[in-house]
């Protein structure tokens, strides 16, 4: 049993500099730091160092700013204007510039209407099939309203309900 107890004793005595060494290290690291935050720098050093922090540095200087300052980094919002009349909302949709084409049903005739999808999309004729299949679905979006009337009237020819959004 003594002997256990000496095999111990030695490897205590063997890991008792590195932990001591340890300790040392973990205390004077707040110093270090503490050095390092009480020297006064420039606006221009401390850019300089911000752009040689990667994202999780970055991270984390934030959030040490939001807990020591008691503040929350984020984006202001504006209050949403209330109580729109509907003429302005008229306006609105007047200025739209970019409309969707949205095919909401097929109609009797899905074979004129398939072709039709081809030749709007460029689809092949499985892809087109299953496109007009999978109605109600936008064809074409963020187009011109001379466009999106053009492609809203040759679906209609054949038979298709299409909407303009």
């Amino acid at each position: 049993m003594t002997e256990k107890k000496t095999v111990k004793s030695e490897k205590e005595v063997k890991e008792a500099p590195k932990k001591e060494a340890k300790k040392k290290v973990k205390e004077e690291a707040p110093k270090k730091e503490a050095k390092k935050i009480e020297k006064i720098i420039s606006k221009d050093e401390f850019v300089a160092a911000i752009e040689k922090m990667n994202i999780l540095e970055l991270a984390e200087l934030t959030k040490t700013l939001e807990d020591k300052f008691g503040v929350k980094a984020s984006v202001p919002v504006a209050p949403l204007a209330q109580g729109v009349s509907g003429k302005e909302k008229a306006s609105e949709e007047e200025e739209k510039t970019s409309f969707d084409v949205i095919l909401v049903e097929v109609g009797e005739k899905k074979i004129p209407v398939i072709k039709e999808i081809r030749t709007i999309t460029n689809l092949g004729l499985k892809e087109s099939k299953d496109f007009v299949e999978s109605a109600p679905k936008p064809i074409k979006e963020k187009i011109e309203k001379k466009e999106a009337e053009e492609i809203k009237k040759k679906l209609e020819a054949v038979g298709a309900k299409v909407e303009i959004k």
